[in-house]
């Protein structure tokens, strides 16, 4: 039976989960590829250090070029993470002409179009199954499954960290920084969480799936990101009451955006375009990614023929990412038995290319919580601005059983530009009546649902 080699590089979390995954299902895998995957060395930072790991000694180096230089090494697999050594290790081995495994997402995002214009040059693949979502085969997806479909829209929750803590918000009633610390003893988030609380690691895997669904590369400064940090209990419960839950999104749909500015502006809209974009959103309790609970993650892709369909499964961890590693492995096993460097390629430009629209010029619909005196005519000023913006409201809701110097007003929003509702925000918060910032949250996922008025 044919071999195929494998050098690691990285023996942390999922470097061990690859290697043990071998270990188990290697004879499975042989016999559904009819070849046999082996690996044969592994970098690591410290070779001598002390660990707890299936990795075994005689396997370890500290120089990841040994490994990505030796003749024997038939398939590289950079599990390090970063941006600077991981690049350079994945160039030199496409350079050589190897296949590349990575779940490298900070990486893809920031040089993914250097990285495959690399592959292509050397006749190399590049697989990368892994850097997002975990087990769930999401790349694939779009890629090969769904390549008779326009993606017309995409909605992810991609960061478990953030999923669970907003779980736990809306399930326990308790604040966010009592279920980020929650989520910090368990392991679900770092000591700084900024990167997953800020919306920069679902950024990162939003911009991916954005510029796989669309054929053309999403840059990172593109993607609009919001994280969590300003979600606050009452407005987890205000949206229970209102028939939503909260989520940390990354959306990535086909637009059309509105006209901001005179033609001939520089801001003027340049026709049709894709909203790439990650923030905190309301979803209908009847849609699917509203019953996605804890640390889990989950896709919904609609495509112009297939309609609607969902993904769901753990987004992170070891086991979970080395299943998708050890998918690309076998892709990349099949690749080099049958000599082929390129079946669906992975970034097409589409007919007639494409771009991303300003998130200024996108429409959406929005629910937004004022803090408010109790008095007569303070709706009405407030309805006057927002139809001076030519803004629709579809209700307006104010809780009962609240006491003290204000009350919280709920208005839900119809569909409007991103710029225009929040110019009109900043106009009502300068209104004496208004006692605090407004709260401005989007809604997804709700098209032809209806809210159910709070009593």
């Amino acid at each position: 039976m044919q071999q195929v080699k494998l050098g690691l590089i990285g023996g942390g979390t999922v470097g061990n989960a690859v290697y043990r995954g071998l270990l188990r299902n290697g004879d499975l895998m042989a016999s559904r590829l009819g070849v046999r995957l082996e690996v044969v060395r592994i970098a690591v930072r410290d070779p001598r250090k002390t660990r707890e790991t299936d990795l075994p000694a005689h396997l370890l180096t500290g120089d990841w070029k040994s490994v990505v230089h030796n003749p024997d090494v038939h398939v590289v697999v950079e599990l390090i993470g970063g941006i600077t050594t991981a690049k350079e290790v994945i160039l030199a081995a496409l350079q050589h002409g190897k296949p590349v495994v990575t779940a490298n997402k900070a990486l893809l995002s920031a040089h993914g179009e250097e990285l495959f214009a690399a592959a292509r040059a050397n006749n190399a693949n590049l697989y990368y199954e892994a850097s997002v979502a975990g087990g769930i085969p999401i790349i694939k997806v779009l890629r090969e499954s769904l390549v008779g479909n326009r993606i017309t829209c995409l909605r992810g929750i991609v960061n478990g960290t953030c999923n669970y803590i907003l779980t736990r918000m809306k399930l326990e009633g308790i604040d966010f920084s009592e279920a980020l610390t929650e989520a910090q003893r368990l392991g679900y988030a770092e000591a700084d969480p900024s990167l997953d609380i800020d919306g920069h690691d679902a950024a990162h895997k939003t911009g991916i799936l954005a510029s796989l669904a669309h054929g053309f590369w999403v840059q990172p400064g593109e993607v609009h990101t919001e994280g969590i940090r300003q979600i606050t209990r009452l407005d987890i419960q205000f949206a229970a009451r209102l028939g939503y839950t909260l989520r940390l999104l990354g959306v990535v749909k086909t637009v059309t955006p509105a006209r901001l500015a005179p033609p001939g502006s520089r801001r003027r809209p340049v026709g049709p375009g894709i909203q790439v974009a990650v923030y905190p959103a309301l979803v209908p309790d009847s849609h699917v990614l509203a019953s996605v609970n804890h640390a889990f993650n989950a896709i919904s892709v609609q495509g112009d023929i297939v309609g609607e369909t969902l993904f769901y499964g753990r987004g992170a961890g070891g086991d979970p990412t080395a299943s998708s590693v050890l998918s690309d492995l076998a892709d990349a096993a099949l690749d080099l038995k049958h000599g082929s460097h390129d079946r669906v390629p992975a970034f097409v430009p589409h007919h007639g290319g494409g771009h991303v629209v300003p998130m200024d010029a996108v429409p959406c619909r929005y629910y937004v919580r004022l803090a408010v005196l109790d008095r007569p005519g303070v709706f009405a000023k407030i309805a006057a601005v927002l139809a001076q913006a030519r803004i629709g409201i579809s209700s307006i809701i104010q809780p009962e059983g609240h006491d003290g110097d204000s009350v919280p007003v709920i208005l839900m929003i119809h569909d409007a530009p991103d710029a225009k509702v929040r110019q009109a925000l900043a106009r009502i918060a300068r209104l004496s009546a208004v006692k605090a910032p407004p709260v401005m949250i989007r809604v997804e996922g709700a098209e032809g649902a209806t809210e159910t008025r709070a009593p």
